[in-house]
């Protein structure tokens, strides 16, 4: 084993005991594993303390230029996922995905330095790639309807999606959230769920609607009739739900309605309907699970002027003093 390929595993194991969620560990290891393939092929280093400032400069100049799936960290998976098959294949990386893997690679090295395995660290002057952010658009209330019209909820499959996609504009909660919930989670008394394992590892509670109240004793209802899963949202065989399963399911009904919906923006428009209609910072942030209303404001601040304007007019004191 190689240098490189031991502190990884290093990393890896570290990250482990910090109890940090599959999804950030699937993460840091391909992100990883890509640069150590770069390191050794375009510069035949296998030892993190050869790795300097200049090579991370070049990697990530070389990862604007060869395109997207030209390198997997896994040969394994060509024969699973056949990147070489996408339509994208070859096309630009976004900043966004860029940014990531510089953030991971700074991980890693600063933990290397810090546990005082290298001497030098490489990513000291190596500042954070800070893409621009897209507004996430606000779907209006008629193509709301026009995508959960679009639902065939004869079928378990869609009915499942269907009520998950209004539970996430209702709650806020993540995809992921959804499909890990438990019947025992929901409180139906108090209109309230437990999310046990969030992103963030932390508990929390969020909020329904009398009118999701109404249609989730309905699901589990029709759930119970052909499933005896421990989970609110399971599969037709009673297991996990996959979130990649549910995220391709909105884009097939999205399309169909002419209406383009990812989970994310879901829960992205549940934060702008709250504060348009007069919620506060300071309850949104609890809702959704971030660390401080700052979070929540860098994340949710892209309002359009159109959309500043109607909550404008909510709140105008003119428009609702005498005089």
């Amino acid at each position: 084993m190689d240098n490189f390929e031991f502190q990884l595993d290093n990393f890896l194991l570290y990250c482990d005991s910090k109890n940090l969620s599959r999804k950030t560990l699937a993460s840091y290891e391909q992100s990883l594993r890509l640069f150590q393939i770069y390191l050794q092929q375009e510069h035949d280093i296998s030892s993190v303390e050869k790795v300097s400032s200049a090579h991370i400069r070049q990697y990530i100049k070389n990862l604007r230029e060869r395109g997207k799936y030209s390198v997997v960290s896994n040969e394994s998976s060509m024969t699973k996922n056949y990147p070489d098959r996408r339509s994208d294949l070859g096309k630009t990386i976004s900043d966004t995905t860029i940014s990531n893997y510089l953030r991971n690679i700074k991980v890693f090295f600063n933990f290397l330095y810090n546990e005082k395995e290298i001497m030098r660290n490489p990513v000291d002057n190596i500042p954070a790639i800070k893409p621009s952010r897209k507004q996430k658009k606000l779907l209006t209330p008629d193509e709301l309807r026009r995508f959960f019209k679009h639902f065939d909820v004869t079928t378990f499959h869609n009915y499942r999606a269907w009520l998950q996609c209004r539970l996430i504009l209702d709650t806020g909660i993540r995809a992921g959230e959804s499909c890990e919930l438990l019947p025992e989670d929901i409180d139906f008394q108090y209109n309230s769920i437990l999310i046990r394992n969030p992103k963030n590892n932390k508990e929390r509670y969020v909020y329904f609607s009398r009118k999701m109240n109404v249609e989730l004793k309905r699901w589990m209802k029709y759930r119970d009739r052909y499933s005896d899963s421990p989970y609110v949202f399971p599969t037709t065989r009673g297991t996990k739900q996959d979130v990649r399963n549910f995220e391709r399911a909105l884009k097939k009904v999205g399309d169909k309605a002419g209406v383009s919906v990812h989970p994310h923006q879901l829960r992205n428009n549940f934060a702008k309907y709250y504060l348009l209609n007069g919620g506060d910072w300071s309850t949104l942030s609890r809702i959704l699970g971030h660390s401080s209303a700052e979070v929540t404001q860098k994340a949710y601040v892209d309002f359009t002027e159109e959309e500043i304007g109607k909550k404008y007019q909510k709140h105008s004191p003119m428009n609702f003093l005498d005089i």
